[in-house]
């Protein structure tokens, strides 16, 4: 409920609260707040179950479409590529590029890196390739 309050806005929350109702009334503030709080949360538990009661096995199909809108919420461009083209894995996306790919698991025959070449020294020229240029 308070997911998007971080605790220093409750810090000045409560600093204010403090301030403009004073230590003597403060408490029971606080007490009817968390009283009124419950007192909500229990009705819409109630008015929730009551639909369950009177609605049966159609209280889930109208449950599904609000279900379906909420993990389209969800969604972002790196967990909508992993659902529909990665089948869900997100192996690809999490690293496994350090994983090499040998010749015998992928069946090509030759799928082996260049090996690094060493460094340049100084006042070398690189090679030069005639097909690249």
């Amino acid at each position: 409920m308070f997911s998007n309050i971080s605790w220093g806005e409750l810090l000045i929350l409560l600093v204010a609260a403090l301030v403009i109702l004073g230590p003597e009334r403060l408490p029971g503030a606080v007490r009817w707040t968390t009283q009124s709080l419950r007192q909500v949360r229990d009705y819409a538990s109630g008015a929730t179950q009551q639909l369950k009661d009177e609605l049966g096995p159609e209280f889930d199909e109208i449950r599904k479409p609000l279900e379906q809108l909420n993990e389209l919420r969800g969604m972002n461009p790196k967990s909508l590529v992993t659902k529909h083209l990665l089948n869900g894995d997100d192996s690809f996306l999490t690293g496994s590029f350090d994983k090499p790919i040998t010749s015998a698991s992928s069946g090509f025959e030759d799928l082996s890196m260049p090996k690094p070449q060493k460094p340049l020294e100084r006042n070398e020229r690189p090679p030069v390739d005639p097909d690249a240029t």
